[in-house]
């Protein structure tokens, strides 16, 4: 255990990521499922009921006011179900994901289990991201381009100054992109800080962008490695789509087959998204973990203060023990 618990180049942390993610790939694998479950069990029969619609009806059903009503109403239960599933999924990965690192391997059942005390403050942490990293700069982005247009509205416009505002909006968009990137960055070790350490949401994130300085590089270049290959495996569904949409362009339009046979695809795409997804979330939450203890072995000596509390040295506990807590263990027996 303690050959683990060392600085590692990036390679070293890929390496160690693959081999943590093959001996412990059911259980994963299986954590990593459940948002993508819980959300293809509720697309599927959406996507069947609109299928049988068509195929019954055979052209468009005009919506009424009932069914936009529960169409919203159902998107809205399905967003607070899917985030839901999303943390619980997310924070009982990383718990297990550290245990297996540590040392301390959990069961699936046991890892869900164990988050729900720590819910509302896991949630706290996924939102604090997502305002910090997503919302803020797009929402000063949009203020600066609707300031923008104005200013030039009020000026009178023409052609010089429709290309000039054309490509200030550019320079506005790529400014707020980059600006995402870097603080998706500094807050990326967010959620394993807060797990390993018990901290609050707030200084989840401080601590987060505390221990990535120096590793960001590492850590986009990691994203940008899984991202292409969840490009490449995602492309087999993609293709095996595009053959099931020329078949049913083959087929007269609109008729009850050629629908079932769009419908089909399209449940076919799903699918082949939630198996990449499946697989390839721990991948990088695998990743991050790795990441989140190398910055402290490297900032802190993590090893060395963790070898001395295994071995009796010191009178606490390691901090990155991902055991249930007691409450969760109760549940558990």
């Amino acid at each position: 255990m303690s050959q683990t618990l060392q600085p590692m180049t990036l390679g070293e942390i890929l390496d160690r990521t693959v081999q943590l993610y093959r001996r412990n790939f059911l259980s994963f694998a299986g954590i990593a499922a459940v948002p993508t479950v819980v959300m293809l069990l509720a697309m599927v029969p959406l996507i069947a009921w609109i299928g049988f619609l068509g195929v019954v009806h055979r052209t468009p059903v005009p919506p009424s006011g009932p069914i936009v009503a529960a169409i919203l109403i159902g998107g809205a239960v399905f967003g607070v179900v899917a985030l839901v599933a999303t943390v619980i999924s997310q924070s009982a990965l990383i718990r297990a994901i550290t245990g297996a690192h540590t040392g301390q391997k959990l069961t699936i059942r046991e890892a869900l289990i164990s988050v729900w005390p720590r819910f509302w403050r896991y949630l706290g942490v996924l939102l604090l991201q997502g305002i910090f990293v997503g919302l803020i700069p797009a929402a000063i982005a949009g203020v600066a381009i609707a300031v923008l247009f104005a200013l030039v509205r009020a000026g009178g416009g023409g052609i010089g100054a429709n290309v000039a505002t054309g490509f200030a909006v550019f320079l506005i968009g790529a400014a707020a992109a980059v600006i995402i990137v870097l603080r998706a960055l500094s807050y990326s070790l967010a959620m394993p800080a807060c797990i390993a350490e018990s901290k609050p949401a707030w200084e989840s994130l401080q601590r987060s962008n505390k221990l990535s300085k120096g590793t960001r590089g590492r850590i986009f270049l990691m994203f940008l490695l899984i991202w292409v290959l969840a490009m490449v495996v995602s492309m087999g569904g993609y293709i095996l789509m595009l053959i099931v949409m020329a078949v049913a362009a083959m087929l007269s339009r609109g008729s009850p087959v050629s629908i079932a046979i769009i419908v089909t695809g399209e449940v076919i795409n799903m699918l082949v998204n939630v198996a990449v997804q499946t697989l390839i979330t721990p991948v990088y939450v695998t990743a991050l973990v790795l990441f989140y203890y190398d910055q402290r072995i490297r900032t802190e000596g993590y090893d060395i203060e963790w070898m001395m509390e295994r071995a009796g040295l010191t009178g606490g506990q390691p901090q990155a023990d991902p055991r249930p807590a007691p409450d969760a263990g109760s549940l558990n027996g």
